[in-house]
């Protein structure tokens, strides 16, 4: 082990660590609120712009599009010119999609920005992996990486709560004007997001540090010491003859698919693929899904918006409490057993809320059965698969192709967003909720199977150089 792996190893959490952590999580919260806030706000769009089924599928998709997109070119620049560097021009892309979305003033205006918000989230991916993996102990990795990926859920509640702030503000203060809050209200959710990208923008320019490991995999040896100096709070020596040797410059995004690598690829990706079809087709989706399930027999547009809002509030908690449970355990019982078990219970909440749809089962609204599987789905999510596939990701390629493969790994998983979320609509059309729920939990199933098949168990491990 070289001198910096095990100075890192044998460091407590010093105050620069935290500090890189905080400010990937705000970015990471940040994703969560943009990619979740829009399914509250597609009930006023869809009014506002007059938008038709393929529109609401275009405006739904299109930034898990732009993440697909982000994740598969950025993170291979991110391990060509840095974790830093990319990580300003990723707050800087968010600004200013951020800004488009709340301006839009029709739906091709607001599939473009929202685009551009994707390419955002899609960039982060690798990035936050890579950066926070490559700057924590290896006892401690784990954790740390999930802890920063919960501030997904806090970004999806947040959404839910500022979409039940701004109904509520703007029925008090123009209760007799539908019309007012169907052209503005959406507006002013998506005009949040822009707030939070500034925030976290001017947050990022307060510290600047390169990863050490990405300075030594380049052979940058002086610039490694003065990182890890800056890191570890203490002097460290770097050398060539005492650390990693300079990156291989035969690694490239091909190397992903070839005999060495391919297993730890196919691992990396296709698990989040089927996990990310049923994940952002009823994330996204979620207050029309509770809408549906739950509040079918109300009639007033206002009353069925709110009470949905407050149903994904409740259920987004346990989104972080699943998360809460990874941080527990994902260090104690491994990455695998839990992926696992998540993919496993992702399929029983799924199937109670399918049989909560079923009309042949429950002529009437089941509330207690469709939150059961909301919670149930929502909670063993983020307690497996939703933290392990972006952990795994950022844990089994080498330095030197690390973000290159979480990028690749999050943008194959995206292509199983794209499916969830565009053709979610479209099936609940031709099958029925019921039907296309059961489809969802066959898919949590075979990636479970898969993840067994596939394993490879990295809790513990020191990252490769």
């Amino acid at each position: 082990m070289n001198n910096f792996q095990s100075a890192l190893d044998n460091s407590k959490i010093t105050k620069p660590m935290w500090f890189l952590w905080l400010l990937s999580a705000g970015l990471i919260a940040l994703d969560g609120f943009d990619f979740f806030i829009i399914g509250i706000a597609l009930p006023f769009l869809e009014k506002d712009f007059n938008l038709n089924s393929t529109e609401i599928g275009s405006i739904a998709v299109s930034a898990i599009i732009g993440s697909l997109i982000g994740s598969l070119t950025l993170g291979g620049i991110t391990d060509k010119i840095g974790r830093q560097k990319m990580l300003l021009i990723d707050v800087l892309i968010f600004i200013i999609s951020s800004a488009g979305t709340a301006l839009a003033w029709n739906a091709f205006s607001l599939i473009f920005f929202r685009f551009l918000v994707g390419v955002g989230i899609g960039a982060d991916y690798p990035i936050s992996v890579a950066y926070i993996t490559e700057n924590m102990p290896s006892r401690l990795r784990g954790r740390m990486v999930i802890g920063a990926f919960t501030f997904q859920a806090v970004g999806a509640l947040f959404g839910a709560l500022t979409g039940i702030i701004i109904i509520n503000i703007f029925t008090q203060f123009f209760p007799n004007s539908l019309d007012i809050l169907i052209r503005y209200g959406w507006r002013g959710m998506l005009g949040v997001g822009l707030l939070l990208a500034i925030l976290v923008g001017f947050l990022r320019l307060q510290f600047l540090l390169e990863s050490p490991l990405y300075y030594i995999a380049k052979g940058d040896y002086e610039n490694a010491q003065l990182s890890a100096r800056e890191l570890l709070e203490t002097d460290v020596i770097i050398t060539a003859e005492t650390d990693a040797q300079p990156l291989q410059t035969n690694l490239n995004y091909l190397s992903l698919f070839s005999q060495k690598y391919i297993k730890n690829t196919l691992l990396a990706s296709i698990p989040w693929f089927l996990q990310d079809i049923a994940t952002y087709g009823i994330g996204i989706f979620t207050p029309t899904i509770i809408a549906i399930l739950a509040f079918r027999n109300h009639d007033d547009f206002i009353l069925q918006q709110v009470r949905s809002s407050q149903g994904s509030a409740i259920v987004d908690l346990f989104l972080i409490m699943g998360f809460l449970i990874a941080v527990l355990l994902v260090d104690k019982v491994g990455r695998i057993t839990l992926q696992i078990v998540g993919f496993m219970g992702m399929s029983i909440g799924l199937i109670l809320l399918g049989i909560a749809g079923d009309p042949s089962l429950n002529q009437h609204p089941n509330l207690i059965l469709v939150f059961t599987g909301f919670l149930v789905f929502n909670l063993l999510m983020n307690a497996g698969p939703n933290s392990t596939t972006f952990l795994l990701s950022g844990e089994v390629f080498p330095t030197a192709i690390r973000a290159t493969g979480a990028g690749v790994s999050a943008s194959i998983a995206k292509m199983g967003a794209v499916l969830g979320t565009f053709f979610l609509p479209i099936l609940q059309h031709d099958l029925g909720v019921s039907k296309l729920l059961y489809i969802l939990a066959v898919c949590c199933f075979i990636a479970g199977i898969l993840t067994y098949l596939l394993r490879i168990e990295t809790r513990g491990k020191s990252l490769e150089n």
